[in-house]
């Protein structure tokens, strides 16, 4: 099979960058136009530098690459890491012409893009993700942030990256726990903006978690392109863009409670996706027969479709009131008008909302 390669671009004006996606661009593929100086502060953990940090360097030829390498792990998205990379910068003398690379999934490329954001008020960086979960999500639309032992993501900043390569090799190194978190991502694209690429993802979903790679070269392009169009229409979610969010507040009650780390991100927005799913039926948006689809497609990717098994109501309420999302003391959710049809909303019914918690969670 001949490799697969796609381009396309996120229009924000005169901060529009390219995304580039295909096998074997690792090592092969030039990033040095996106770099306006001489250094480059490479970002990535102890377990993609192994893999991966040769060859990313090997994408800035004739440039100054340095690295930082932090541990793995959602549980180290905080303050005292993301000092290692500032660190690193100010150890290795890098200025504000410097340009960090992200190389690795959503917590580096976040922690990456937020040292970015705040380094010497602000320099460029780019994002080579090495997950599906941030190719297809994190590492498109500029949110960097850490997390806080009280919410996730709670601090941060949007800061746009100047290009985003995604080589699709890197997936073959990936656990298959890893691979169902991103497919997550990917089936919130189909259920929020685009019922024709739900139709295609459950056709294709066995050849996606089998990792063929021209599947999944269509899978994330279809994903990024949803989300470039999103992002260039609401680029700091003032309205379309929270529908991106689709199973995300009750997604990050679960990664909260559970601690940060036990539950992949992808995982617990599954999860998230099936309670959003039963609570738009229950205001009478979609149908039994649609949540049932959603519950077929969720498990056939390999995720959970329940929260910890001794989470309660009220332990979903008390982390949900602190979701970044809430306006005003107002809980704000994404459900579904229809499949392929999002819309946010604070007017859930409380009878409702309890009624879902009631039937997710086996504790009381």
């Amino acid at each position: 099979m001949s490799n697969v390669y796609r381009e396309l671009s996120v229009e924000l004006g005169e901060r529009s960058y390219p995304i580039f996606i295909g096998q074997d661009l690792l090592g092969t593929h030039d990033l040095s136009p996106y770099v306006s100086g001489s250094q480059v502060m490479i970002v990535t953990n102890e377990t993609v530098a192994p893999l991966y940090l040769e060859r990313a360097k090997a994408c800035f030829p004739e440039k100054r690459v340095d690295s930082v390498i932090l541990p793995d792990g959602e549980k180290f998205k905080d303050w005292q890491t993301l000092n290692r990379i500032f660190d690193g910068l100010l150890e290795q003398r890098h200025t504000r012409k410097t340009t960090l690379v992200a190389l690795g999934g959503g917590v580096v490329g976040d922690m990456a893009g937020f040292a970015a954001a705040c380094y010497q008020r602000g320099v460029p960086f780019i994002q080579i993700p090495t997950t599906l979960l941030s190719q297809v999500d994190s590492s498109v639309g500029g949110k960097t942030g850490i997390n806080h032992p009280l919410g996730k993501n709670m601090i941060g900043a949007f800061h746009q990256p100047q290009a985003v390569l995604i080589d699709t090799d890197s997936l073959q190194t990936l656990p298959p726990r890893e691979v169902s978190a991103g497919l997550a991502e990917v089936i919130k694209y189909g259920l929020i903006r685009d019922q024709g690429f739900l139709a295609w993802l459950e056709e294709h979903m066995d050849a996606l978690v089998s990792l063929n790679p021209a599947v999944l070269a269509e899978a994330i392009f279809r994903s990024c392109a949803c989300k470039a169009e999103i992002v260039a229409l609401d680029e700091r979610e003032g309205g379309l863009r929270a529908i991106l969010n689709l199973g995300h507040t009750f997604g990050h009650a679960i990664e909260t409670y559970a601690g940060y780390g036990n539950w992949l991100h992808g995982e617990a927005v599954g999860t998230g996706m099936l309670m959003a799913a039963e609570l738009s039926a229950l205001e009478g948006m979609i149908s039994r027969d649609d949540c049932q689809r959603i519950s077929r497609l969720i498990l056939s990717a390999g995720l959970p479709d329940k929260p910890p098994v001794d989470m309660t109501a009220d332990d979903f309420m008390s982390l949900m009131a602190v979701d970044k999302k809430n306006v005003d003391g107002l809980l704000r959710l994404v459900l579904l008008r229809s499949v392929g049809d999002a819309v946010v909303t604070s007017e859930a019914s409380p009878e409702n909302l309890a009624l879902t918690f009631a039937r997710f969670s086996s504790a009381t």
